[in-house]
């Protein structure tokens, strides 16, 4: 057998095979290989793992009687892997077949023990993984469109009462000029300008269809044009007119205001708590969202605004009231 594939065999079995406190000897590496019907001498063996060492990989050698051999360095740390494992796993985005390849392939970045603590016990929420099978091929056709400044082509899906899944406006096809990809509780969105729509607005990812380059060029953004503001603004990804809205907090809300706005939010204290001006997209699901502290965030102007959300209420109540 060629020296070369002797060699790849030799690293082959040190990355499954060995981490730190699973080291191997000469010993060892010699039975494995003979298994595969390579014979080697010990002292062309022991030439192999220098070679290897030169080329970069990480082989640590142990001293001792006889002296022990491990892969170290590798791209990423045990808990690392864990950590991205843990993410694929929970990720709500990317369906159950894809997260299980993803999974596995994770596994193969290190040896079979370690491997082994990648079974991870992680409990999640109950959500329901994606149906989506193209979402990888879809995200990265929308940034490869970002980075070419070009326009994409796709139709949009949403649900009939009886889950059956339909194209939105009987299959338009909405022509969209991509600016940034965005992740919001635990969804891809792309933001961009909208030909149909006439202005910026967001698209859910894994709800594109049928998704186009085109050879148009992109609608340039406008000056200035920031997606994180735009994230941090938006309740619930939906859209809204923008408006500043002062908030009056009990002292208790600071943290959930610094969690959907930033510490960077402008806040006055008062006698029963504080202020928070805001930029925020001003639609029933903020409303929703201002509901959900009963009371404690309270909505004092523009008084518009402050109408519009009684206005609301009022309305939900007297539905319940028949």
């Amino acid at each position: 057998m060629p020296k070369r594939d002797r060699t790849l065999y030799l690293l082959q079995y040190l990355w499954q095979n060995t981490d730190e406190e699973h080291p191997t000897t000469l010993s060892d590496i010699l039975a494995a290989l003979i298994e595969k019907g390579i014979k080697v001498e010990r002292h062309a063996l022991a030439a192999d793992i220098e070679q290897l060492i030169e080329f970069g990989i990480d082989v640590v050698c142990v001293k001792s009687s006889p002296n022990k051999y491990f892969i170290g360095q590798r791209s990423f740390e045990l808990p690392e892997l864990k950590l991205l494992v843990d993410a694929v796993e929970s990720s709500h985005f990317i369906s159950a077949s894809k997260s299980r390849s993803l999974v596995s392939k994770l596994y193969d970045m290190t040896s079979v023990y370690q491997a082994n603590e990648l079974n991870r016990h992680l409990y999640i929420d109950g959500r329901v993984k994606s149906d989506c099978k193209t979402l990888y091929y879809t995200v990265d056709l929308i940034h490869k469109a970002i980075n070419e400044h070009k326009r994409i082509n796709f139709k949009y899906i949403e649900y009939t009462a009886e889950k059956k899944k339909v194209y939105k406006h009987d299959g338009c096809v909405y022509e969209f000029s991509p600016y940034a990809m965005l992740w919001h509780n635990d969804c891809y969105y792309v933001l961009g300008y909208s030909e149909r729509h006439g202005r910026i607005v967001k698209f859910r990812v894994d709800r594109i269809e049928k998704c186009e380059t085109t050879d148009k060029s992109a609608v340039k953004k406008p000056v200035g044009f920031e997606p994180v503001t735009y994230l941090k603004n938006i309740i619930a990804m939906y859209d809204g007119k923008m408006e500043t809205v002062r908030l009056k907090c009990t002292s208790d809300m600071m943290k959930v205001i610094i969690d959907r706005f930033g510490k960077d939010v402008h806040t006055e204290l008062c006698d029963e708590g504080f202020i928070a001006e805001v930029n925020a997209s001003v639609s029933p699901t903020f409303f929703g969202w201002v509901f959900g502290f009963a009371g404690k965030i309270r909505i004092i102007a523009p008084q518009i605004v402050a109408d519009e959300y009684i206005k609301a209420a009022k309305k939900t109540i007297s539905e319940y009231q028949g």
